[in-house]
């Protein structure tokens, strides 16, 4: 039986850190997070750290680490959404129920003593983290913003008890193979009648002072009704934007603005770094920044993050609008695709926009849960 360790020591976090990077080796999907990056969860000020009750398992064998799990009861979203579920996130194994099953014990009896009733998962600290199982798509290049995982995974978790809670699904968008000019003429028409114009800042730091408060705010009206959804205070914001404002170029969001300047929708888009990401094992080296400088500055495929518009304007067409101008964007460049990240299986809305596209589904996500 394998032994179960609380990651605590310098080396257990190295351990816990480094061991998808060793199941992971030379598999061509597989995209890690930057690698120092990921240390900063054990740090006490870590932003959500101060918000969250946290823990981190290592399971080994002979000495050699052979699988990892890390429990996360993020308060906020239990209190708004009424739950006591502890989330199980950063789950990675070898091929053996007796490993996966001894970590998902020890989460489960930690969840327990803290008064949880469900555990649930793979979800991060916020639904701007990775999350979600992937259960089809294995032979599919992941965006940086998302994990891949072996197919043997679900088994895994399956084999707990855990069932599933919900859905995402992931597409390629391309240009459509019909004339898109009706979908331009509504997009423009939906504009003039409300009277609202495109905006793309001129510069990340023009981004940041005058416009990043008013998308976030955004961000919270439109997502906050979606699975998963916790409120972000200013310091967890502020951690994101320094890390988003390294990777996005100002022409990647594109905000509609009202008559008083008023942010009343975005689209939030990333320069694939996947490749670049993925050859330097996440780490920050001399070839990865050459190759990530270059993935930025000519792009083939875009990362599609975020689309909010305010609820009083989703009922006029706007969001058909921002629908034209991300069309309109992708014709004029010469990226090869748009790749969406996670769109909930029955957020109809979101979906339906998306029929405008000539698009392909390749990849589906699933979060599970299990009562306690």
């Amino acid at each position: 039986m394998p032994e179960i360790r609380e990651v605590k020591t310098k080396k257990e976090q190295r351990d816990f850190v480094k061991f998808p990077l060793k199941l992971y080796k030379g598999n061509e999907y597989f995209v890690p997070m930057l690698y120092g990056g990921e240390f900063d969860i054990f740090k006490p000020d870590y932003p959500f750290n101060k918000v969250c009750d946290t823990v981190c398992f290592i399971a080994y064998e002979d000495g050699k680490a052979v699988g990892r799990v890390q429990g996360i009861i993020q308060r906020e979203a239990n209190e708004k959404w009424g739950q006591k579920r502890a989330r199980f996130t950063r789950f990675d194994s070898v091929d053996d129920e007796n490993v996966s099953n001894a970590l998902f014990a020890a989460g489960e009896k930690w969840a327990k003593d803290k008064g949880m009733e469900e555990i649930v998962g793979p979800l991060g600290y916020s639904d701007l983290e990775r999350e979600g199982l992937l259960i089809e798509g294995f032979d599919q290049k992941q965006t940086f913003e998302e994990q891949y995982n072996y197919p043997y995974y679900q088994k895994l978790i399956e084999a707990y008890g855990f069932c599933k809670d919900a859905d995402w699904i992931e597409c390629q968008l391309y240009s459509p193979k019909e004339s898109p000019e009706k979908i331009l003429r509504v997009s423009n028409r939906m504009l003039d009648k409300y009277e609202l114009h495109l905006y793309q800042a001129k510069s990340i730091k023009e981004l940041v002072d005058d416009h990043i408060e008013g998308i976030f705010d955004l961000l919270e009206k439109t997502y906050s009704r979606l699975y998963g959804t916790m409120p972000l205070n200013d310091e967890i914001v502020s951690n994101y934007v320094k890390d988003f404002k390294l990777v996005v170029r100002p022409m990647d969001i594109m905000m509609i603005k009202d008559k008083e300047n008023r942010t009343v929708g975005f689209s939030l888009m990333f320069p694939s770094i996947s490749e670049a990401v993925r050859k330097s094992k996440g780490h920050i080296t001399l070839p990865f920044l050459i190759r990530f400088l270059r993935s930025k500055k000519h792009p083939k495929i875009i990362d599609l993050g975020l689309i909010g518009i305010l609820p009083e304007y989703e009922s006029k067409g706007v969001a058909t609008a921002m629908i034209g101008l991300l069309i309109d964007f992708l014709q004029k460049s010469d990226l090869h695709h748009l790749e969406t990240n996670l769109m909930l299986e029955d957020n109809h809305h979101i979906i339906n926009l998306m029929k405008h596209f000539d698009k392909v589904q390749n990849k589906r996500r699933r979060c599970f849960k299990k009562s306690i």
